[in-house]
Order: C-alpha cells, then structure tokens, then sequence
C-alpha cells in the first residue's frame, strides 16, 4: 500500500466499517512505521481489498483487512492473509495476534482456516460488538497454512 491507495482504501474503510472506520491519518501514520507492513489488492484498476501486519518480532499483529463486498467469496482475503503471514514468517515472527468481530463469522472461519485458534474475548472492543482474540503460532517450515494446514 502507498499513500496514492489512500482514497480507495479510505472508501472500502468507510463502507465496510462506518462504526468504526479508521482515519486517514491513521493510516498514513501506519505507513510511516517501520514495522508495519500493508499490503492492496487490485482488480483492473480499483483497490479491491487491503491489510496490514505489524511486526516486532517474535510477535505480530494483523492490524487490519478488508476486502470490497463484491468480491467476498473469490479468494482475496485469502491471498491478502497469505501475504502477511508470509512477509510474518519471513521476518521471523512466530505469534501473530489479531482481533475480529464476534459478529463475523465470515472472518472467523478464514482465520481459523490459517490455524489462528481463539484465545480471548474483548467485552465492548468494537462500536457494538465485542472482539475475539485469535493467535496462531507458526511451525518451522509452516509458510502461510491456509485450508488444512492450520
């Protein structure tokens, strides 16, 4: 991701969370950070799907992920995770956090389709929902998991 997605990530950001959108700022201040990682996906010319990680070794953090509505279901959120537990791995990361909407079960199940397991709740996290606490902690040789490689 570079400050030109910006706009079309600022749009996803807003349509898919208007309870809890993240700011411009926000994001620029992300990508400012050394140890942080985001990454776009893109159909044609549009911004489809974004994510980022944060990685301070031997831990890291999905900060973020979104993908566009009309392309839920064909495989975006996939490769977006795949590029962040890959560019994990590669910078030695072992235990990768994140925080997803108890009312997503969509999210749920791909998380827990890359080995991410349930390790807490946060009451009250999310403007209306509380967050699960998921963590998946990689194995010599791992990669990216995905479907029956947790």
């Amino acid at each position: 991701m570079t400050v030109e997605d910006l706009p079309a990530a600022m749009d996803l950001e807003r349509a898919l969370f208007p309870e809890d959108a993240w700011t411009e700022g926000m994001f620029r201040d992300e990508l400012t950070q050394p140890s942080r990682h985001y990454v776009v996906a893109e159909s044609g010319d549009r911004v489809v799907g974004y994510a980022g990680l944060r990685s301070v070794p031997p831990e890291g953090d999905v900060q973020t992920m979104a993908v566009a509505q009309p392309v839920w279901g064909h495989g975006i959120g996939r490769a977006l995770l795949t590029a962040l537990l890959d560019r994990a791995e590669h910078e030695g990361v072992v235990h990768v956090f994140l925080e997803v909407r108890d009312d997503n079960p969509r999210a749920q199940k791909l998380y827990a389709d890359f080995g991410f397991t349930q390790i807490g709740v946060r009451r009250g996290y999310y403007n209306g929902a509380d967050a699960i606490v998921m963590r998946r902690t990689a194995r010599p040789g791992q990669g990216s998991g995905g479907e029956g490689n947790p």
